[in-house]
This record gives C-alpha cells, structure tokens and sequence, in this order.
C-alpha cells in the first residue's frame, strides 16, 4: 500500500509546466525581490487551471495573469539596471588593463601575434580589394564586353584579344544585340607640340563612341562628339597642363602630333584612375587611324581591340553563338579557323588565361591565393593567442575561484575574458594599420595602398575586430570560466586527453602552413632565379632599346642614325628591329612551302630586321649565314629558326625556297633558337626578313661600364639629329623583367607571409612549452629530486615538441608538393622539384621550432625543485 508521500511525489511528477518564454520575461523585467512571490503564486494557480481547464488554457490563462504583473510597481528600475551595467563595465575594464599591465611578457607577445597576423590581413586586403576593382569604375560594367578570339593553328588553339579593324563597326550595324561597338589601338608613345613647346604622351586610336562605352570622365566636350571627325584629338588634364598651361580655353586650339599632323583639340578628361587596366593621355580617332593603315580594314589581319556596349537583357551564350561565324562569313571561309566571341570586359584583367580555347585561370589565381593565405594567417594567429592565454591560465585560475565562489555565472566570466581579447584585438587593429600605411608596404605591392575610411570598410574592419577577437578568446574563456571553485582550490584542473590534442593539433596546423609557405617561397624563387639566369638565346643585357619617330621614321635618316651613333663611345654595335624580344610582336599565316597543308593555320613570328641585328642580340646561327651587306640581293632572301624549320619539316633548309605573302624567297641561314616570349611559352616557328621599314625600334650594345657616359653621348646627338622629339629609350632586361612582373610580387609578398607565419607559429609553440611546463612542474620537480639531471629534463620537454614539428613535417611535405607542381605547370620551362627543397624547408622548421623553445626548456630545466611545490 502506497503511502501519501509517494502519492504526493507521483502527482508532483505528473504536473504540467507553464511556458518558458514568460518566465525569461518575467525573470528579465520583475524586480528581484518581488520575482520569487509572483512566480510562486502564478504556479500554484497554474497547477489548478490544469486540473481544471486542462493544459493549454491553463498556459493561455498563465500568459494572461503574468503579463498583468508587468506594471510600474514590479518593474525593473532602468537607470539602475544601466547604472549596474556601466560599474559592470568599467569594472571588467579595470580588470583587464591590470591584468595586462601585470603580465607584461604575455600581453606584448599576444599583442605581437595578433598584430603582425593583421598586418599581413590588412595587407592582403588592400591587395585583393585592388585587383578585384580593376576596370570594375565603368557605369556601365554589367553591360561592357570585349571580343576575344579562338584561333585554331592545327596543334592546338590559342586565345587573341587583338581582331580585325573592320569587327566593330560589322558588329553595331549587323547585330542588333549591339548598343555601340568601339576600336582601339594599343597604347604607343607620340610626341605633341605646341608653341615649339615637345611633350611625349601615351596615346590610343578610338572610335567616335568610346566615351559612350568607358566612363572616364569629360571635363569639357560631349561624350558623342569629341572623337566625331577625323582631326581631333583628346586630352587629359595633366597632359592639357603640361602643354599649355592651364585647361582654360584649350578646347579648339591646334596642336602638332609627330611634327607631321596637325589635329584640334576637342575635349579634356580626367586622368585615367589607377584601378583602369588602360593608362593613356590623349585619344585620336580610329577612323583616322585607317586612312594611314590601309591594313587594318582587311578582315585577315588582327591589331585592334574591339569592345562592345551590349543592350539590356541579351542572352551572351546566344550571342556568341550569333557571332562565331561572323569572320568565317567575312573572309569567304577562307579564316575558318578564328572563332570570335565576347567577355565581359571587367574579366579579362583577372581571367585572362586561356588554355585550348577555355578560360583558365590568370592574376584571379593569385587573388584567390592570397586569400587563403589572408584566412590562414589569421587563424593561426588566433591559435597563437589560444594556447599562449590558456598557457597563462595558471596565473589567474585562483581569481576565478574566488568570483565564482562570490556568485559570479560563467557567462560572466567568458564575458569578460571574451572583452580582453576584442579589446587586444582592436589594439593590435590599430598597430597593423599603422604599419600598413608606411611606405615601404606600397612598394612591396606595388600598388598605392591607400585605407580610405567609409561605411563598407568600417564595417569590414569591425568585423575583423569582433572575429579575431572571439576566435582569439574563446577557448581561453571557456577554459578559464569552465572550473568549478572547489576542483581550483583542489588544484584538481586536469584537462583531459582531448583537451591536450586539440591544443597539439593547432601547433601541428600552424607548422604545416608554415612549411607550406617555406616551400613554396622556395620553389617561386628558384624559378625566378631559373628565368633569369637561363640562356635565353640571345644576350638581353647591355642592350638600349631607342623608340623610332620623327627623323628616324624615314629609312635613309635611320641608317645614317644608326651608322653615325655606332662612332659614339660606349656604343658597340647597333642595328634597328621590329620586335622587343618581350613577347608575341606580331605574326602571320603567310608562309607555305610544298609540303604544307592547305589547312594547317600555324602562325609565324615574324621579324622584320636591318642588316647587324644578329650581332647585337648574339643570336648564334645554327646553319648558313645572318644578312650581310655584302649580298644585295639578301632583300627577297630569309632566316627561320629551328623551330621553324622542325614545323615545315625541312631537311638541309639552307637554299631551298619558301614563299613568303605569295613571293618567293630563299632560305640562307637557320638560327638556333631563342626565346622571344615568356617561359610560359615555347619557343614558336619565327623567321627573320630584311624591311628597315616595318622596323620600330633600334637596338644598341653598349660596352659595359660605360652605360651613362654612351647614354648621355647617344642623347646629345639624338637632340641635333632629331630636333622636337625627346628620345625614349629603356633597356632589354628592363623589359624582360616585367615579364614575370607578377611572379616576382608573388614572391615578394610571399616570402614576407611566410615570414609571418612562421613567426606567429613560433609564438604558439612557445605558448604551447610555456602551459606544458606550468603543468609539468611538479612532475618536474619529483624527477629533479629523484636525480633526474637538467639534461634528462630537456629531452622530455623537447620529445614532445619535436614529434609534433616532425608530423607537421610530414602533412605539410606533399600538400606542399603539389601545390608547388601545380604552379609550376603554367611554365612551358620550369625547374624540377629537388628533394633537398622538401628536406631543407623541413629541417628550418623544426630549427626554428628548437630555437624558439630552447631558451624556455633551458629555463625549466634548471628550474629549483621547491619553486615547483611552493604553491602547494
């Protein structure tokens, strides 16, 4: 028989609850002293509805009479409860500056971490942030395209950006998809005059709607009238200062271009913005162009740039396929192998490889990379403040049990812990941005870093704060706020074997970024170094590069230039050609001999030379003989290299006859080869051809040590011989240097990453000996007094560590092997992966990881054994 207690226990269970959202309302609002009697009374009559009315009306009934208690008399008093939390407040802020005034050593070495990872974020930032603005400024972005074009050669397919001149006109009055469809030229250097007065400036052709499709800005003239006739020309404001003074009244006044033409202003713009992919002074008109270049109106050639406004709503999938035929039916079928089609102009900064005619990748490779790093560094700098604060644990574990012992809620407790963090966060903010913002970090980009303060930035940088901070501190918070006050004062803080592998695990993590980054630092700079000093076929230095204008234009004026500037001291040889040695110049379908395929569409190089140029640039000859003097007819005579010769599959080529733009012409000699483009590249079929008048540049050797003195000597005379055009010259590995312009930033800006990483990871690691040896130090104490020596005490500390270097070693090896090979994939000559990269990358790190540690280790090692148990 059941007694009435257990009767009363088994009605008690049975009992239905109120909802808990009214009573966090309530718990909330009601004024403490008064909570306790409404709850009470309102669960006594609650248990009655229940037996009554049943559940839900007896919650309905419950909600109804707790909101009646929320009048005046029950409430809260807000200004206490502020008043309450702003003592809170200024109390936990109190606490923490003492705190980090207390432990100096850990608060700049938490404040070292932190900053140095968000200088490199900051950094990176910056970076991204420009190189995905680039030519992103245009009003009309979304709507703004560019035609590319496939070409199929027979051994694969390349992509051009250059098409033919007649393409955008064909397309705004063919396509009705079209708005307005523009050409360009390519940026070259002109001379303008006026008032006898010479200033160079980098100028474009334009069609008349160019201002119609790119928002640069016009300070005077119409957008659709400026390029409308054939004799005007467009000027920036700087360029307008530089030749006239002032803006004021320009437009309409006349200026000389080259000496030769005279055009009439029309219009001033602003200078083109940093983040445009096209920097330019004037504009001329295309149509002018035309008239002196009769070849760009033929469908078969390619030099112009031809962008597109498309109209609202076009499918571009649709478009292109509109458009793939539209050279083929142009040309007859006779160019079926080129297959136009458009992107949106804005992409091809960043997407501009293609690989068989499918967009690969390009500088967004980069972007993307950098981001990761960005991501990474940050996280292990938060794992640095992780272990090293949760190291320190020890220090104010006491000050915990006391709170807590007080009443203090954990909550409370991860609230403030959390607070140093966000506040150690938005120090070391400030720090990396004042570092950010020196001048030596611009040059390192390369870029004009520049913080302009407004909502969306503010809004990322608080972000930062907020997220570095809460990452930073959250598991010291948890950690510290997790203990109760007996198991502290018991000195009872075991952690568990989880705890301990999860705080090994994020050293191991920090290490295997940072032999990633080792590596990969490596393996960049090898292959800089490799393009370098690799023969390239020919000799790139000591060589000045003079542009052809004025005087030099005309081929008698240019030999007799060349001749008389060879007498110069200083100056060795000289010769005149119309390729840069710096890439794909310019190239032809034009070359047949009898074996060729009626469909093979393999482009030529070609390079148009005077008779010397050979000499200069040390190209050896593999076969026959370089153009002479000697042999007037070497006119209709011509040189391929052994790329070339391989393509036609010729056997003893010197003598035999090739036609050349339906002419024939006899092979005297074959080069070896060399390279006129990028390592990225092979080496292409080429072919020498003696046209002083298709050259553009005149390149000279000068003798070695005697640079300024042949410079000063090759500008003096360039001013008599060629009065009203300033010379502009530049040096051959100048200019082969900016081919791999953004290989070398990588690995500058990775090498300073790398450099971070490995510091913060050092931070962490010496975080992670320094709570290991705090937790260790009884034990440490126990072997000391068992004899154990200072000797045996290091290689237990040190086992540890080094096994934990040695797995990160081993993940971070063939993660960073193909990270490595995939990168060097984009090189048609690259080097090989040496194992000694892997070995020695590995090998530094736990170097480093040793040294870091090393003077703790010591420290503990040689510790006395009562200072382990004076706290006991």
């Amino acid at each position: 028989m059941e007694s009435d207690s257990s009767k009363c226990i088994g009605n008690m269970s049975e009992r239905s609850n109120p909802p808990k959202w009214i009573n966090t309302l309530l718990t909330r609002v009601c004024k403490p002293d008064l909570l306790e009697e409404i709850e009470g009374d309102l669960f006594e009559y609650y248990q009655l509805w229940v037996e009554k009315y049943g559940a839900k009306k007896a919650n309905r009934l419950y909600v109804l009479h707790a909101i009646k208690f929320l009048r005046p008399f029950a409430i809260k008093n807000a200004k206490s409860s502020q008043s309450n939390t702003t003592a809170m407040f200024r109390h936990n802020f109190l606490i923490t500056f003492r705190n980090f005034k207390r432990y100096k050593s850990s608060f700049f070495i938490n404040l070292i971490g932190l900053s140095t990872g968000l200088v490199c974020v900051l950094l990176i930032y910056l970076w991204v942030s420009d190189e995905l603005s680039i030519d992103k400024f245009h009003t009309n972005d979304q709507r703004l395209y560019q035609m590319l074009e496939n070409v199929d050669q027979g051994t694969g397919m390349i992509t051009r950006r250059t098409t033919a001149g007649p393409t955008a006109k064909a397309l705004a009055e063919e396509m009705p998809e079209v708005e307005y469809a523009v050409s360009t030229t390519w940026v070259s250097d002109y001379t303008l005059s006026f008032n006898n007065k010479d200033v160079t400036g980098k100028g474009i052709y334009a069609s008349k709607d160019y201002f119609e499709l790119f928002s640069y800005k016009l300070i005077q003239g119409e957008s659709n009238q400026v390029l409308a006739d054939k004799k005007s020309i467009v000027l920036s404001k700087d360029l307008a200062v530089s030749l006239f003074g002032t803006t004021e009244n320009v437009v309409g006044k006349i200026l000389e271009w080259q000496h030769e033409e005279k055009y009439q202003v029309s219009g001033i713009f602003e200078k083109t913005p940093n983040n445009s992919s096209v920097q330019f002074d004037f504009l001329l008109t295309f149509e002018g162009f035309l008239d002196n270049n009769e070849w760009a109106t033929n469908w078969f050639n390619t030099a112009p740039s031809t962008f597109l406004l498309m109209k609202e709503g076009v499918d571009i999938r649709d478009f292109n396929s509109k458009v793939a035929d539209l050279v083929l039916t142009k040309t007859e079928g006779k160019a079926s192998h080129r297959t136009p089609f458009i992107t949106r102009y804005s992409d091809v900064y960043l997407y501009s490889k293609y690989e068989n005619g499918v967009q690969s990748g390009g500088r967004i490779t980069y972007v993307k990379l950098f981001s990761i790093i960005a991501l990474f560094v940050l996280v292990i700098a938060c794992i640095n403040f992780m272990n090293l604060s949760t190291a320190r644990a020890s220090r104010r574990i006491k000050e915990v049990g006391i709170k807590k012992a007080l009443g203090a809620y954990r909550g409370t407790l991860i609230g403030q812990y959390l607070g140093e963090s966000i506040l150690l966060s938005f120090l070391s903010l400030v720090i990396s941005m004042m570092i950010v913002l020196l001048p030596q970090f611009s040059d390192i980009t390369g870029k004009q870093l520049q913080i302009e303060l407004n909502l969306s930035l503010l809004t990322w940088l608080s972000a930062v704060v907020l997220v570095t901070g809460l990452l930073a501190g959250s598991y010291p918070a948890l950690y510290l706020s997790k203990f109760n006050p007996i198991s502290i004062f018991k000195n009872n803080l075991s952690g568990g074997v989880g705890e301990a592998w999860v705080r090994k695990g994020l050293v191991i993590f920090q290490f295997t970024i940072s032999i990633v980054l080792i590596i990969s630092v490596l393996v960049v700079y090898k292959q800089i170094e490799f393009t370098q000093n690799k023969s390239l076929g020919y000799k790139k230095d000591n060589i000045l590069i003079v542009d052809r204008n004025g005087q030099l234009g005309n081929d008698r004026k240019l030999k007799t230039f060349i001749t008389e500037i060879q007498k110069l001291p200083g100056i060795e040889i000289a010769a005149s050609s119309g390729h840069d040695m710096t890439g794909h110049n310019g190239g032809t379908y034009g070359v047949s001999w009898p074996e060729k395929d009626p469909e093979d569409r393999t482009e030529f190089e070609r390079m148009a030379i005077t008779h010397g140029m050979m000499d200069v640039l040390g190209i050896e000859m593999k076969e026959g003989r370089a153009f002479s003097e000697e042999f007037p007819s070497d006119s209709s005579k011509i040189i391929f290299n052994e790329a070339g010769i391989d393509f036609m599959g010729l056997t003893d080529p010197v003598g035999k006859v090739v036609e050349l733009w339906g002419e024939e012409r006899q092979i005297i000699g074959v080069v070896k080869n060399f390279h006129f483009e990028s390592f990225h590249e092979n080496v292409k079929p080429l072919f020498f051809w003696l046209s002083p008048g298709r050259t553009e540049y005149i390149m000279a050797r000068i003798e070695k040590g005697k640079e300024q003195e042949a410079i000063q000597n090759l500008e003096k005379f360039h001013a008599n011989f060629n009065p009203g055009f300033p010379i502009n010259y530049r040096f051959l590995d100048s200019d082969y240097q900016e081919l791999y312009e953004s290989e070398e930033r990588v690995s500058v800006l990775s090498s300073y990453f790398a450099g971070i990483a490995i510091l913060i990871s050092c931070l962490g690691l010496f975080g992670l000996v320094v709570f290991t040896a705090e937790r260790r130090m009884k034990e440490i104490g126990i072997r000391k007094i068992l004899g154990s020596s200072s000797f045996g005490i290091i290689g237990i500390l040190s086992f540890d560590l080094t096994k934990m270097v040695v797995l990160a070693i081993l993940i971070g090896l063939p993660v960073s092997y193909f990270i490595a090979d995939e990168w060097l994939d984009g090189f048609a000559f690259r080097i090989a992966l040496e194992w000694w990269f892997f070995v020695g990358a590995g090998f530094i790190a736990l170097l480093i990881a040793w040294l870091t540690v090393s003077f703790q280790i010591l420290k503990t090692a040689n510790v006395n054994p009562i200072e382990c148990w004076r706290n006991e």
